[in-house]
């Protein structure tokens, strides 16, 4: 069996019909919340809390969350050409941080839209007890920062 591919935005998406994608998706998702209620069975929330392996992972973790929760990936193509309009994700600056643009090909409306997308990514982020603040950069253009909180003492 083929390991799961998330879709970053920052490559091709990953190869398969929709239905199937969508299967898959929720498939990995639950086997994410399985391993936070596992790894974080200490703390009050145990879903609601970044485990380990989204914290040694944060970009794959950003992507399966986002995706499962509907918001849509970019991509590019073979020739490295925006194809579609959606989060990207990229490791930021800081060790452990991510990067979420909202991009789309050339004419797409993304950076008018970028605003209201990086809001709707950063609610879900949040539910699922990630940081995410918004920032402007080079000519305004909006990205989120997500991190996972700090890792604190066993709540109960």
């Amino acid at each position: 069996m083929a390991e799961f591919e998330v879709a970053t935005g920052a490559a091709e998406l990953p190869a398969g019909d929709d239905r199937g994608r969508e299967a898959a998706v929720r498939t990995a998702f639950e086997g994410l919340l399985q391993i936070r209620r596992l790894m974080n069975a200490d703390t009050a929330d145990a879903e609601g809390v970044p485990a380990e392996w989204e914290r040694r992972q944060p970009v794959r973790a950003v992507a399966l969350a986002l995706e499962a929760a509907g918001v849509p990936p970019s991509a590019v193509d073979a020739e490295g050409r925006r194809t579609a309009t959606g989060y990207c994700l990229g490791a930021a600056d800081r060790t452990g941080v991510v990067r979420v643009d909202w991009l789309g090909p050339p004419g797409s409306g993304a950076g008018y839209a970028a605003e209201d997308a990086l809001r709707t990514c950063a609610d879900v982020l949040r539910r699922l007890g990630w940081d995410a603040l918004e920032y402007r950069g080079a000519r305004r253009h909006r990205y989120l920062e997500v991190e996972p909180p700090p890792a604190g003492p066993p709540r109960r």
